[in-house]
This record gives structure tokens, C-alpha cells and sequence, in this order.
């Protein structure tokens, strides 16, 4: 018997939260404002409380949490803490793996090939088209440089991604590690400018403050994460957000190299010839 991998395919509820602003009310999206920039403390305090930092009833909470699917307050601050759990943990608390009987002869191939393909469809069930298109015609403005930064396990997929996009379009730049080097490249930061960062928990406080610093500085801030929203999403404009769960005390990156890839396909079907004749280019100079 081949055991199916443990993968919570519920969107988060921030998730859940930009996609549904289009269908909530003037009141709701107050509500939804205050809990995206404080998340998720605004959602674990009681509801008048909420209420009072959105300056919108407590009838209006009521409906704004209905409308995200939940029976009541109770459930929608139990998922919430859920969540807190899960960003918050650390690799040793998670169970390397589960109790249920596996293949014999495949142990640990099975449930990873399981767990792979649960965080691909996971993921791009919930992607935003909106936003991934709109990433991808940034990535193809080439009025703007990019920028891409990652942390201790991601920082090969910025400087992976990195490196398809140089092949395609100019000034894009990978961002370094050391913090001393991450202060020098702010100065090549500039308005409109994209900054493309990987963070997934446990979110990395360095990684998070030089993406604050480059928003401050006029950059538009595209965030690769996990399904529980690194601290930069309040900055962010746009998230993807990926399902990383593994039978591992660690988490996957599959699904994020997937997306990655996916965009590295986008921006060069629409640079279009520029990108073909850039590649050809190249290649004479080989």
C-alpha cells in the first residue's frame, strides 16, 4: 500500500482573503485591509476588538468571516492559529514521517513522488492569474531592472531564475548573500524598480527588512512563499504563494521551482523576438 503524503491543500486565509476582495463590500474590504497588514494578530483578537482597529462594526466582521467560508468566529480564529503553528515551526518539530503503512519497497521515493505532485496541483489551483500575468509583464518592461534575493534554502532558485531571465532581458540582478553586500546593492534599487524575493518559513528577518528597505525605495515587491504568507506579504504587490509540505523534517521547493520555471516561460513568450534575438546572439558568442 502506498501511502498518500500529508498536504493541507487549503488556500490560507490570507490567500483566501486577496482573492475574495472583489466580492466584499466597502466595510469588508476595511476588514480585510486591517487583517492582511496585521496578519495574523488582527484575526486572533476578539471581535470587537478587530472591529474597532478596522472601524467597522462587529456585525460586519461576522459577515466578513462568512463570506470567507467559515460557520463562525470560532472556526475562522481556530484555522488562524493553525496557521501561526505551522509558520512557527521548526524543522524538528515536524514528524519526519507519518504513521500509516508505505510501500515496502519504496519507503521514501512513494510518499516524496506523492507529496511532489499534492504541492504542484495545489499550488497552481490556487495561483492568481491576475498576479502571474501581471509579474510576467514586469519581468518584460525592460524600463525596469530586476532584482531577486532569497534565503538559506532559496537562494538558488532567485539565482536560478536569475540566471534564465539574463538570457532574456538586461539589467536583471541577483542579489548576493551577507548583509553587508545586501546594504550596497539598495543603491542600485530604484523606483519601479522589481524585486523579486523567496521567503518561506521559518521567514528569514534579513531577507524581509532589505525587501522593506527596497519598497521604501519605490520597488514593487514580488513575493515567492509558502501557503502561509511570509511577514513580507503586508509589503508586497504580489504573491504567489506555494504549497511546500514534505514527509521531511524539511520542506519541499518543488513547487516554487515549478512556478519559477513557469515564469521564465511567460516573460519569454512575450519578449518575443527581442528574447530570440538576444539567445541568438549569445549563442554566436559562444
Amino acid at each position: 500500500m502506498i501511502e498518500m503524503a500529508s498536504v493541507d491543500d487549503r488556500a490560507s486565509i490570507a490567500e483566501h482573503v486577496r482573492a475574495s476582495v472583489g466580492a466584499l463590500t466597502a466595510q469588508e474590504r476595511k476588514a480585510a485591509q486591517v487583517l492582511l497588514t496585521n496578519y495574523p494578530t488582527a484575526g486572533l483578537a476578539p471581535v470587537a476588538e478587530f472591529a474597532e482597529r478596522a472601524q467597522v462594526s462587529a456585525p460586519t466582521i461576522l459577515r466578513f468571516v462568512a463570506k470567507l467560508g467559515f460557520l463562525g468566529y470560532p472556526d475562522f480564529q481556530r484555522q488562524l492559529r493553525e496557521e501561526l503553528e505551522a509558520q512557527l515551526a521548526s524543522p524538528l518539530a515536524k514528524p519526519a514521517r507519518a504513521a500509516r503503512p508505505r510501500s515496502p519497497q519504496r519507503p521514501i521515493i512513494d510518499p516524496f513522488a506523492e507529496a511532489a505532485v499534492a504541492n504542484l496541483q495545489g499550488t497552481f489551483r490556487h495561483l492568481s492569474a491576475e498576479d502571474f500575468s501581471a509579474i510576467a509583464e514586469r519581468l518584460c518592461d525592460r524600463r525596469r531592472s530586476v532584482h531577486l534575493l532569497g534565503g538559506r534554502f532559496t537562494d538558488a532558485l532567485a539565482r536560478y531564475l536569475a540566471a534564465h531571465l539574463s538570457l532574456v532581458r538586461p539589467d536583471v540582478r541577483h542579489v548576493p548573500s551577507g548583509i553587508g553586500v545586501w546594504r550596497d546593492r539598495l543603491l542600485d534599487i530604484r523606483r519601479r524598480d522589481v524585486l523579486i524575493v523567496f521567503d518561506i518559513r521559518r521567514y528569514q528577518e534579513d531577507v524581509i527588512a532589505f525587501a522593506r528597505d527596497a519598497a521604501a525605495r519605490g520597488a514593487e515587491i514580488v513575493l515567492v512563499t509558502d501557503q502561509w504568507l511570509s511577514p513580507l506579504s503586508r509589503q508586497a504587490k504580489y504573491v504567489l504563494a506555494c504549497r511546500v509540505a514534505a514527509p521531511s523534517h524539511w520542506d519541499s521547493n518543488v513547487a516554487l521551482l515549478a512556478v519559477i520555471e513557469a515564469l521564465t516561460a511567460a516573460a519569454t513568450e512575450r519578449l518575443g523576438e527581442f528574447a530570440k534575438r538576444r539567445i541568438e546572439e549569445l549563442e554566436g558568442l559562444r
